[in-house]
């Protein structure tokens, strides 16, 4: 008998009118703006400071991801399930999915199996419309900047050759990744351009740190675009375009409220990857939870190197957040991966490629050590699985001082997530709040904040720089960014720079090609290896396996 698809059990579900769903919430019924039957806009005014103050916060991150990935979206949605079964008042707190992704990978990113959010083929296509309004608000400027390049009344005097900015859209689609504009155009200034994906936009960070409406434009106006020929900065007000950038994020501001399958709340807003970006939803978003339930559970992207660093480091340090708990999701398949299995060999126990693959668990448990958390490790649970792996597992992380449960969200729903909500209430209780810390002061400079991440949570020995980086670093001083916050651009396959190496990497170098800089969001971007702002489709993308029939029925989407 074969597992029902993602779609099919979504598709079964009985799900309940978004009223409901706000009534669990105590949200009075005419605060709700309806997107149909099944989802809605929050109002920001419902966030309340004496209440998500007090609430409990859970953040879930993982060890470093295969390619398909580890469930922490299932597992953040499972462990809510969990918990309201237990008795508490949960809701899950997660960022919107990203057609790239979608069409590209994953094939979706609403959870899976039973431990979904629904409508999931809403969720994971245009939503409410959020990606729209962040990608239309970035080429507004965009056109700005251009349009200013080639005016005769207020040009800026905007050097072309000094322009940062580049236009979004929401799609791997690396062919944008360097383009030539206004070729032909008598009126327009030839010059160098380039796309990145939409998630990876300034206006995707500024939203999900952005604390209300004001702070959002005061942020939209401190982008950095571009020097003058004479060489001073060029911000985002200068174009006087911030008023009308913000009427585009008027609705995209306010969280979106929808339900998993067993009727649970579920706060959907913002997107941005934690690879390129801070990798987690808008404080709006993570308030508003803190402020309508008990205990809100939210994840960060990849591994605790990449999201749960930016999480505690950039999100936490601007908004006064903190978690009370943390979950580390692990898989079996994950650990033979990083012990060397190859890829046709995943799925098959191999108690000696779990042991060599172990450290990479370790790395990520004192990652979440270092700031003074202790977590709690979910064992994301596979058919494959063997018992002896399990119990290598658990003993281990008992040896550090943390539970290892098994995670069935996937196949059981809430009723295969409560010894995990169990756990993590127990962590909540042992949970000191004034251990918590920060990795570094922002004060600091930008080599030292920088050397910190890449030695204390990536494990490397040493930081090199290109001339270009230390030209940009100069530079960036000079402007005044130095005391900013530090998102480390990385791959997520690896602990280090080289998604080559894998497991828990030793005595290895990483290196900062060169430098971006998201002043409005307030934070300093080190390139590091290859990665990039613009992904590109697989060989065989996941958009080739999806239809939809005459009645509107969908596959391939998950």
């Amino acid at each position: 008998m074969s597992f029902p698809s993602d779609i099919e059990i979504a598709q079964s579900a009985k799900i309940q009118h978004i009223s409901k769903i706000a009534e669990k919430l105590n949200i009075p019924l005419e605060e709700l703006e309806f997107y149909g039957k099944y989802k809605a806009k929050l109002p920001l005014k419902l966030i309340q400071k004496n209440q998500w103050e007090k609430n409990k916060l859970i953040l879930v991150t993982a060890i470093t991801p295969t390619p398909a990935g580890e469930g922490k979206t299932t597992t953040s949605i499972g462990l809510v399930d969990g918990l309201n079964k237990i008795g508490k008042k949960a809701t899950v707190v997660i960022r919107e999915p990203s057609l790239g992704p979608v069409f590209g990978i994953k094939g979706g990113a609403a959870g899976g199996g039973y431990a979904q959010v629904i409508p999931m083929e809403d969720i994971n296509l245009h939503f409410t419309g959020d990606f729209n309004a962040i990608e239309k608000a970035n080429n507004l400027l965009s056109a700005a900047i251009d349009n200013n390049l080639q005016s005769k009344k207020r040009n800026l005097n905007i050097d072309p050759k000094t322009i940062t900015w580049k236009r979004v859209i929401d799609m791997n689609d690396r062919s944008l990744r360097q383009i030539i504009l206004s070729i032909g155009d008598n009126n327009g200034v030839v010059r160098q351009d380039g796309f990145n994906i939409t998630p990876a936009s300034e206006i995707m960070a500024i939203l999900c740190l952005a604390e209300n409406f004001e702070d959002l434009k005061n942020r939209l106006a401190k982008i950095y675009i571009a020097d003058t020929f004479d060489g001073k900065p060029v911000f985002a007000r200068d174009l006087n375009v911030v008023g009308a950038m913000a009427i585009l994020l008027k609705d995209a501001i306010k969280p979106n409220l929808v339900q998993t399958l067993e009727g649970n709340p579920a706060i959907i807003h913002g997107g941005p990857f934690a690879s390129i970006a801070q990798g987690t939803n808008t404080v709006l978003a993570t308030k508003m939870g803190l402020s309508l339930s008990e205990y809100v559970v939210t994840e960060a992207g990849f591994g605790a190197d990449l999201g749960a660093e930016k999480f505690i480091n950039i999100k936490c340090k601007a908004s006064a957040l903190q978690p009370d708990a943390t979950v580390i999701v692990a898989t079996v398949r994950a650990l033979r991966h990083h012990g060397g299995a190859s890829k046709d060999d995943l799925q098959t126990p191999d108690l000696e490629k779990v042991k060599k693959g172990y450290p990479n668990l370790e790395k990520h448990i004192q990652i979440i050590q270092s700031f003074g958390l202790n977590p709690v490790v979910a064992i994301n649970h596979f058919p494959g699985d063997d018992d002896a792996e399990l119990e290598f597992i658990q003993s281990q992380c008992k040896k550090l001082g943390v539970d290892a449960v098994l995670a069935e969200g996937f196949s059981k729903g809430g009723d295969g997530m409560t010894n995990l909500a169990e756990s993590v209430i127990q962590s909540i209780e042992n949970q000191k709040k004034e251990n918590f810390k920060f990795l570094y002061n922002n004060d600091d400079s930008i080599e030292e904040k920088i050397d910190s991440i890449a030695s204390k949570i990536y494990g490397a020995s040493e930081v090199n720089f290109t001339l270009k980086a230390k030209k940009q670093m100069r530079e960036l001083k000079k402007l005044g960014f130095d005391d900013m916050a530090i998102c480390m651009v990385k791959t997520p396959k690896s602990l280090s720079d080289d998604d080559k190496k894998l497991g828990c990497p030793t005595n290895f170098s990483v290196t900062v090609r060169e430098f971006e800089v998201a002043a409005g969001a307030g934070f300093i971007i080190p390139m590091l290896g290859d990665a990039m702002r613009m992904p590109g489709l697989p060989s065989t993308p996941a958009a080739e396996n999806m239809d939809i029939d005459n009645d509107g029925n969908i596959t391939g989407l998950a």
